[in-house]
C-alpha cells in the first residue's frame, strides 16, 4: 500500500489542525469546518417516509421511555422495558432524569442513502451524536451545500456526492463512515459565514494570477467557484486513480489543473444533477405492464421484486411492471458499492423490520403506496447518472 506520487505536496481540502485552528493564521485546508453525518442508532424509529408514521413511532417511543422515567425517584437501566430501542445516551438521560417531549418542528428531510431521502426526526434526545452538523444545518430547516466524502476508514470503494439536507453517518451504507464539507458554516450568532477559508482563496488567486497583458475582466476566482473546482477533481476518475491509496488513508487533497474554470463549470454541473436530481428531467423510459391475475383476483397488490438487468436495461418492479430502455452507462455511476439506481432499488424494497416492537406495531411500508414516485424517481436518476458519467468521462480525457 505504498504510494509514489505527488498527493503530499497538494492542497489539503480539509484537516484537523484547521478546524480546531483559533487563528486565521493556522488555518492552512480549503476548508474550516467538517462533520460526520447523523448517527441516530435507531434507524426505524427515526426515519421514515411517511410523515404520520414517523410522528406516531417517536410518540410510542417518547412515551415508553418517560414511563420508565416515572417508576421511580431514581431510574435504573438494568430493568428497562425493551419495547423500544435503548442506547448509551437515552440510558444516561433516563439516570438523570430528564423528561423527553415531543417536538414536532424537528421533523426534518434528510438525505438517508444516494438519491434517497426520508423524513428524519432530528433532535439530541433521540440522535446518538450530531456532530457539528448543528453548526452546518442549524436545527435541519437550513439548506446548505455540500461535499459528502466516505470517511478515510470506510471499507467500501471511495465517494463523492453533493447534498444541501442533512446527510446519516451510512449515506452509503454500513462499515462506511460519511464526512460532510459545507461551503457555509454557522457561526456563534447562527449566521451563515463562509466555510472556504481565505488562505485557501489566497492559494487560487495566486496560482491562478492572470499574466501579464490577459484581459482584465476576466472571471475572478471566487469561494463558491473553489467549491465547485473541488468537487470536479474529486469525480475526477483519473484522480481517483491515481491517488486511491492516499484516499483510504487521509483527507483529499486538491491539484492545480490547467484551465480552472472548465473544471469548476464542471463541478457546477455535477452539483446542480446531485443536489436537483428531483428536478432534472427524467431519461425516456418505456414501461410495460401485464396485469398479475392472481394476485388481482386475491385482492392484493402485485409482488414487489425491484429487480435489475443491466445486460438486458430493464428494471422490474413488481409482477405487472417493468421498465426498459435504461443505458449501459446508467449502471456505471457508482457511489461506493453500488449504483446510483441500484441504491434506489434496494431502498424501496419491502423488508420486515429488525426490531420487534417497529415490526409488530409499525410495519406499515408497501411498495405499492410508493410505486409512482420510485418510477419518476428512477427516470431522474437515470438522467442523473448519464450525464455525470459523461461529465466525468471528459474529465478523464481532459488528463490524459
Amino acid at each position: 500500500n505504498l504510494t509514489d506520487n505527488d498527493f503530499e505536496t497538494l492542497l489539503p481540502l480539509a484537516s484537523k489542525e484547521t478546524k480546531a485552528a483559533k487563528m486565521m493564521a493556522g488555518e492552512q485546508a480549503i476548508f474550516k469546518l467538517f462533520s460526520l453525518g447523523v448517527v441516530t442508532n435507531r434507524d426505524e424509529w427515526v426515519y421514515d417516509d411517511n410523515h404520520k408514521a414517523l410522528t406516531a413511532k417517536i410518540n410510542f417511543l417518547i412515551d415508553a421511555y418517560n414511563h420508565e422515567l416515572n417508576q421511580s425517584a431514581k431510574p435504573q437501566t438494568s430493568d428497562k422495558a425493551t419495547t423500544i430501542k435503548w442506547t448509551r445516551a437515552v440510558k444516561t438521560d433516563l439516570e438523570n432524569g430528564i423528561r423527553y417531549k415531543f417536538d414536532s418542528t424537528a421533523i426534518k428531510q434528510a438525505c438517508y442513502r444516494p438519491f434517497v431521502k426520508r423524513d428524519l426526526y432530528f433532535h439530541k434526545n433521540l440522535n446518538e451524536m450530531q456532530y457539528q452538523l448543528p453548526s452546518i444545518f442549524g436545527k435541519g430547516d437550513v439548506q446548505n451545500s455540500c461535499i459528502v466524502i466516505t470517511d478515510a476508514t470506510a471499507q467500501k470503494p471511495w465517494m463523492a456526492c453533493a447534498v444541501e439536507q442533512i446527510a446519516d453517518l451510512h449515506f452509503v451504507g454500513a462499515a462506511a463512515g460519511t464526512v460532510c464539507i459545507p461551503l457555509h458554516r454557522l457561526d456563534s450568532n447562527l449566521i451563515l459565514a463562509d466555510n472556504i477559508t481565505d488562505w485557501a482563496l489566497e492559494q487560487f488567486n495566486q496560482h491562478y494570477a492572470p499574466a501579464s497583458g490577459q484581459d482584465p475582466t476576466a472571471r475572478s476566482i471566487s469561494k463558491e467557484a473553489i467549491f465547485h473546482y473541488c468537487y470536479a477533481v474529486l469525480h475526477n476518475p483519473a484522480y481517483r486513480e491515481k491517488y486511491a491509496q492516499n484516499l483510504k488513508r487521509e483527507f483529499p487533497r486538491i491539484p492545480f489543473y490547467t484551465d480552472f474554470w472548465r473544471w469548476a463549470d464542471w463541478g457546477a454541473q455535477l452539483m446542480a444533477l446531485h443536489i436537483g436530481y428531483e428536478a432534472v428531467p427524467p431519461f425516456a423510459l418505456t414501461r410495460t405492464d401485464q396485469p398479475d391475475t392472481k394476485a388481482r383476483a386475491a385482492g392484493l397488490a402485485p409482488k414487489a421484486q425491484l429487480k435489475a438487468d443491466p445486460a438486458a436495461g430493464t428494471i422490474t418492479l413488481d409482477t405487472e411492471t417493468t421498465l426498459h430502455g435504461i443505458p449501459p452507462t446508467a449502471w456505471s455511476y457508482k457511489l461506493g458499492n453500488r449504483s446510483a439506481l441500484d441504491w434506489v432499488l434496494d431502498q424501496y424494497k419491502e423488508r420486515k423490520p429488525k426490531d420487534p416492537t417497529i415490526r409488530e406495531k409499525f410495519d406499515t411500508y408497501r411498495f405499492a403506496d410508493y410505486k409512482d414516485k420510485v418510477i419518476d424517481l428512477l427516470a431522474r436518476v437515470t438522467s442523473v447518472s448519464v450525464q455525470t458519467v459523461a461529465i466525468t468521462e471528459a474529465m478523464r480525457a481532459s488528463t490524459r
